[in-house]
């Protein structure tokens, strides 16, 4: 019975240290890149619909999106362990003319390659500049 109740707590602290892995793989004021998902809809960053793009004299073409480089500005922790992180473009530019920010679930963007982390060689070119 001693050996069942350690293995369950150690399988428990396990689980927790991998939790805590992701938020530590990106900090305020790193780059990383968005790229369109196959199905051309984003679910884990949180672009606005359609529709309110257009209200704001915006053009709603997603493909705009693709390939832009983004910094992380702010990361927060949800209450469930979620890590939630704010993107703007590296360029300074708004996306979609209008919205100077946007949200994202840092683990889903990543695990479905909504976002993608620039490489090391790139993180110290921009620290050069």
């Amino acid at each position: 019975m001693k050996t069942v109740v350690f293995s369950l707590v150690f399988m428990l602290a396990g689980f927790t240290t991998m939790a805590q892995d992701t938020s530590d793989l990106v900090e305020i004021g790193d780059v990383m890149s968005i790229n369109v998902p196959e199905n051309g809809s984003f679910a884990h960053i949180h672009f606005p619909r359609k529709n309110l793009i257009i209200k704001r004299g915006g053009i709603a073409d997603m493909k705009s999106v693709h390939g832009n480089k983004v910094v992380v500005t702010d990361i927060k922790t949800k209450g469930n362990g979620n890590t939630v992180v704010a993107l703007k473009r590296k360029n300074g530019r708004k996306f979609f003319k209008f919205l100077p920010s946007v949200k994202a679930d840092l683990e889903s963007a990543l695990a479905k390659g909504e976002l993608k982390i620039a490489d090391s060689s790139q993180k110290d070119e921009i620290a050069r500049r």
